[in-house]
């Protein structure tokens, strides 16, 4: 069955990923993306997650495209790391903004098609930070913690209409983001994976793939940790 699927900020890495591996097996993919251009072989719709009209927009011109969203992927983010004391507030606003609020929104705007056609797929994309935290990274964590009590409220208020909504955590994943980690922090993470690796964005998608399909149709409010084994226990 082809879906319609919608993946935010799925112009690179995790997203860009989750978006090729999703349209590789048939679905309509509609990725949003900021600046740049658009992925190749992929319905690209210019996107501020920010702007709730710039999200409303985009998701009308995917559902005009593909049809209303039946598969969200709520990946969009953002770093402006810094120890808390020397944080500007912008640097706090803006990734709580741009990682947690822009997911509400445009979970906001999808969700009521899902639940008109008794089916859906929500999958928001957090972080192990969210879990273990990371200095440097009071907002980035709050921003993706945040996301884990939004998914898992609800998971609660859509699972009678066959809705599911679950959360990713990604541990130190190979991409832009991560590329300015220094290499003390960098050897500090890995010393803690029990794999003793960084992960691949295709290695996230793989664990997204399973959810937005139905052999994951009894999985709902899960936080699904792909980090080689960072933050055992949590």
């Amino acid at each position: 069955m082809s879906r319609s699927v919608l993946v935010t900020g799925g112009n690179r890495g995790i997203g860009l990923a989750t978006a090729r591996a999703l349209a590789e097996q048939g679905d309509k993919v509609a990725v949003t993306y900021r600046s740049g251009e658009p992925p190749e072989g992929l319905f690209g719709v210019r996107c501020d997650v920010t702007d709730p009209a710039s999200v409303r927009r985009a998701v009308e011109e995917a559902r005009i495209q593909h049809g209303p969203i039946q598969v969200l992927v709520s990946n969009a983010g953002i770093t402006r790391d810094q120890l808390l004391v020397g944080m500007e507030d912008a640097d706090f606003r803006d990734v709580i903004e741009t990682n947690l609020l822009s997911a509400v929104t445009v979970t906001k705007e999808v969700v009521p098609d899902m639940l008109k056609a008794r089916w859906g797929r929500v999958i928001l994309m957090s972080s192990m930070s969210a879990l273990a935290g990371a200095p440097g990274q009071t907002n980035y964590a709050a921003s993706k913690a945040g996301l884990i009590g939004f998914g898992r409220s609800l998971a609660r208020e859509v699972g009678r209409r066959n809705v599911t909504v679950n959360i990713v955590s990604p541990g130190l994943i190979e991409t832009d983001m991560v590329k300015d980690v220094t290499d003390a922090r960098r050897e500090h993470v890995l010393s803690q994976t029990s794999l003793f690796r960084a992960g691949r964005p295709e290695e996230v998608a793989a664990a997204v793939k399973f959810l937005a399909s139905e052999e994951a149709s009894y999985v709902t409010a899960g936080v699904i940790p792909v980090t080689g084994g960072l933050g055992v226990g949590h």
